[in-house]
């Protein structure tokens, strides 16, 4: 990500990244080392992204946007609210109803946190994004504060009810992020940027 957008120029496209992590705790460059309460023995890494300490592995969906954000003409809550509401629109569909909060950046269902958030900006580029948990161990975010949130609770489209697995969430999920920010690209005449997915 760093590279990608480190060689950016104004023609570059667009793009968001979909994967998973193996089992990881990631902390946010203001991340308080209290807020990992013991270490199961996963390993941890400090990033360049804002927030505190979340955990990824398998069965969550990583979407990474690395977008000229400049160009898009889009402010960094603007497009925070954008990423949230991408979920909640996702979840919409399966009758799942999902809210942000101003104070937490995220999505959250019945005050359980589905989805997290964090961004890197850089010379008007964005990078890192958001994490949506699918069909996962939620175990290991037992050992941490959540986003820095003492006795937050998490959970998973799997334990809403939700039977469609990683990959069809994953093309609901990108489908959805791009239609959020091609409303911004399309406010935005004078550019020929696209979103697209490798």
């Amino acid at each position: 990500m760093k590279a990608f957008t480190a060689c950016r120029t104004e023609s570059s496209r667009d793009e968001i990244w979909l994967l998973q992590h193996p089992p990881v705790y990631t902390q946010g460059v203001a991340c308080k080392p209290e807020h990992l309460l013991y270490n199961p023995g996963i390993p941890v890494v400090r990033t360049d992204r804002g927030g505190q300490i979340t955990y990824h592995g398998p069965g969550q969906i990583i979407a990474y946007l690395l977008l000229d954000i400049r160009r898009l003409k889009l402010g960094v809550r603007e497009l925070v609210r954008k990423m949230e509401g991408a979920v909640i629109d996702l979840l919409q569909q399966y009758d799942v109803r999902a809210e942000g909060r101003m104070d937490a950046p995220g999505v959250y269902v019945e005050g359980a946190k589905i989805a997290a958030l964090g961004l890197k900006i850089t010379n008007g580029c964005c990078y890192h994004g958001l994490a949506l948990n699918v069909q996962m161990d939620l175990a290991p975010f037992e050992a941490i504060n959540p986003c820095g949130y003492p006795d937050l609770r998490v959970t998973q489209t799997r334990d809403l009810g939700i039977t469609d697995g990683l990959e069809t969430l994953s093309i609901k999920l990108s489908e959805r992020l791009q239609a959020r920010v091609r409303s911004a690209f399309e406010s935005v005449s004078a550019s020929k940027t696209e979103v697209t997915l490798p």
